[in-house]
């Protein structure tokens, strides 16, 4: 989040920036003292990752990380925008660019900590298996010579590389997906024999009415983690804004209130309170 406005810059620029709407993290970081009242809060997030984001019925983005976000933006008066990242591998570029101004998007912050300036983790987070009710599978050690698919480029990869690598090894094949949706629907066609997902997206398709009896949960988690909101690293000044509005939203019940919307999804009981 930075100035639009910079006493140095040209009138060409000037000229642009006044007729154009750009991400208020385009030129570098602005100080924490800087007066700016033509703000722009823009959050790259996952579109396809319900019950932390995703489209309504009506076309709009929501979910508890976007609604979150959205309050927070409320709050500073900046003009919010959630900026889909369609391709999840261009997060880091759009982030570095100044494309966007954070990375919120039920993001881990474990084995990342040094990668970028993080908030504090707010969602305690749980890698499960996921699996057709109807199958034979129901602990770890039945997928063993068994397809599993999972997202690409997330902290699901890592997870199995560091500290699960015989498990990885014993399955026969392991595929990597653009999103999840996709996943849901080769588990459910028998294209894949299990999914490794957060367990928020597991409820969320657990809880859908159509899916309610197709799918399940194994009781063995892969690992736990946290997510955290990821700001271009030493752009303390932003993350610190952030971090202070939302405390404040802890504070007055706001959090725990948008939480409770997503109660169904197991959404409340992952949240960390300060």
């Amino acid at each position: 989040m930075n100035s639009k406005l910079l006493p140095t810059i040209s009138i060409f620029v000037l000229i642009l920036l006044l007729t154009s709407s750009v991400s208020a993290g385009f030129f570098g970081e602005t100080d924490s003292n800087t007066k700016n009242d033509d703000k722009t809060f823009i959050i790259g997030f996952d579109p396809q990752f319900p019950p932390f984001g995703f489209q309504d019925s009506n076309g709009e983005y929501t979910g508890f990380d976007v609604e979150l976000a959205k309050e927070v933006a409320r709050r500073n008066n900046w003009t919010f925008v959630a900026e889909p990242l369609i391709d999840w591998e261009t997060k880091d570029n759009e982030l570095d660019s100044g494309m966007i101004d954070c990375i919120w998007s039920e993001f881990t912050i474990d084995t990342r900590e040094d990668k970028y300036t993080w908030s504090k983790p707010y969602f305690n987070n749980k890698q499960v298996f996921v699996v057709k009710d109807d199958s034979n599978i129901s602990s770890i050690k039945d997928l063993k010579g068994k397809s599993i698919e999972l997202q690409k480029s997330t902290s699901i990869t890592n997870a199995l590389e560091t500290n699960n690598k015989t498990l990885a090894d014993s399955f026969a094949r392991m595929t990597d997906v653009d999103n999840y949706n996709t996943a849901y629907m080769d588990l459910k066609s028998g294209a894949c024999d299990a999914l490794i997902v957060d367990i928020g997206s597991a409820n969320y398709h657990l809880n859908n009415n159509e899916n309610n009896k197709t799918f399940k949960i194994l009781d063995e988690e892969l690992v736990s983690e946290k997510y955290g909101i990821a700001f271009k690293k030493g752009n303390d000044a932003l993350r610190n804004q952030v971090q202070d509005t939302l405390d404040e939203m802890y504070a007055d019940g706001t959090v725990d209130k948008i939480a409770q919307k997503y109660s169904a999804y197991g959404i409340p009981e992952g949240v960390i309170k300060p």
